[in-house]
């Protein structure tokens, strides 16, 4: 199944000329031709004031002077425009009374802002959480070497997904530093420019196995398993959004895909073929990355634009964006909050983690006070249930 023949059935399941509609079908076109999935959207819709609220508690956090940490409104308003925050920093700070105070400075003539007590409770339970598991944040930084061609990353790239990786602030210093024979940082080709490297020893140590390779065993142990056991190999899990039209000809196609062979996102690039099965090949190894990169994250998500940041290191010469688009019982892409963000939809059931960890279940909390917005503080239970409807 090609990357440019599976965009033609996506657009059109009937299977009409393929060339005619790649070549007059934009990429705009093509999102906007995607099966949308109500769960992820309203998800979306969630997330897309949450982010602005923790790009201003980072704002908050980041002023360790003062104590409590604050940042004046005067600040935050002249970087209203950067924040998305359309009608002001003061209106958007309001309408979140659980998470900010709104305070007035009598010395400096001037109000101010910081966390309410609950949400630096929630900072704190956070930061602990990272802290706890520090050995597994070291296991993702690995494995996302390990991907690599090279067996390096430029460190700018590790920046743009540091908190998807459960990374703390300070990683720099407390994962790569005190696991210097783990980790090592070299000049890049570019001035002020830094690579992070594999130790070539704990390279040649470390073995890994995909995390598909889990629900492959799991699959392949049950009694009515899904796929038939002779290509269970290099299948992926399938599930597609709701009401979705899966034409025979896709689902043949599909399954076409499901049995062809790949390299993992671990192996070498070795003696692939540039024929048709060999670029076939080379689809499905991206696929498999893309996955596998998905998979490491805290959330099961990521936007798009961060993790193109690794796409030559990786050696992925596919447009990410379209890959994701391509293969929507794996992935799903929104477009919400003016931003391209993939979840990995095996992972998620009614808007959650199937399998949560701390760090997960502590940002969550954050979610909650976002929903609760102006409303007066609600029991656990009812607060639980609340989002769990939204």
């Amino acid at each position: 199944m090609r990357f440019l023949f599976m965009r033609s059935l996506l657009i059109n399941p009937c299977g009409s000329s393929t060339i005619t509609i790649r070549s007059t079908t934009t990429s705009a076109q093509y999102v906007a031709t995607r099966s949308r999935d109500s769960v992820f959207e309203k998800l979306m819709d969630k997330y897309k004031n949450l982010l602005k609220v923790i790009a201003i508690q980072d704002l908050i956090l980041a002023n360790p002077t003062v104590d409590p940490p604050s940042v004046s409104i005067e600040f935050l308003s002249r970087l209203s425009q950067k924040l998305h925050l359309n009608r002001g920093a003061a209106s958007f700070l309001r309408k979140y009374p659980h998470i900010f105070s709104v305070l007035y400075d009598p010395v400096k003539s001037e109000p101010f802002c910081r966390l309410t007590d609950l949400a630096m409770e929630i900072s704190r339970q956070e930061a602990l959480a990272i802290t706890a598991t520090l050995s597994v944040v070291v296991d993702r930084l690995v494995r996302l070497l390990s991907m690599s061609i090279s067996k390096s990353v430029p460190l700018r790239a590790v920046y743009k997904v540091w908190r998807e990786l459960g990374l703390p602030d300070d990683f720099e210093d407390s994962v790569i530093a005190k696991n210097c024979h783990v980790f090592r940082l070299s000049d890049g080709h570019e001035p002020n420019t830094h690579i992070l490297e594999l130790v070539q020893e704990e390279e040649k140590r470390r073995k890994f196995e995909a995390a598909v390779e889990q629900w492959r065993m799991v699959e392949c142990s049950k009694e009515d398993c899904s796929v038939e056991r002779t290509e269970i190999q290099f299948s992926f899990k399938h599930s597609y959004p709701p009401g979705m039209r899966l034409s025979k000809n896709f689902k043949a196609k599909v399954k076409e895909w499901q049995r062809l062979s790949y390299v993992g996102p671990y192996e070498d690039m070795v003696g692939i073929r540039k024929n048709k099965s060999g670029a076939m090949g080379i689809e499905k190894r991206a696929v498999a990355i893309a996955h596998e990169f998905l998979s490491l994250t805290v959330e099961k998500m990521v936007e798009v634009e961060k993790i193109s940041h690794f796409r030559k290191c990786f050696g992925i010469d596919l447009n990410i964006r379209d890959l994701f688009l391509d293969h929507p019982g794996m992935f799903y892409m929104s477009t919400k909050g003016k931003r391209h963000t993939v979840f990995l939809r095996e992972a998620y059931e009614r808007g959650r983690l199937i399998v949560p960890n701390p760090v997960y279940d502590a940002r969550r909390k954050l979610l909650d006070l976002v929903l609760l917005g102006r409303h007066a503080a609600l029991s656990d239970s009812r607060n639980t249930d609340m989002s769990e409807q939204e």
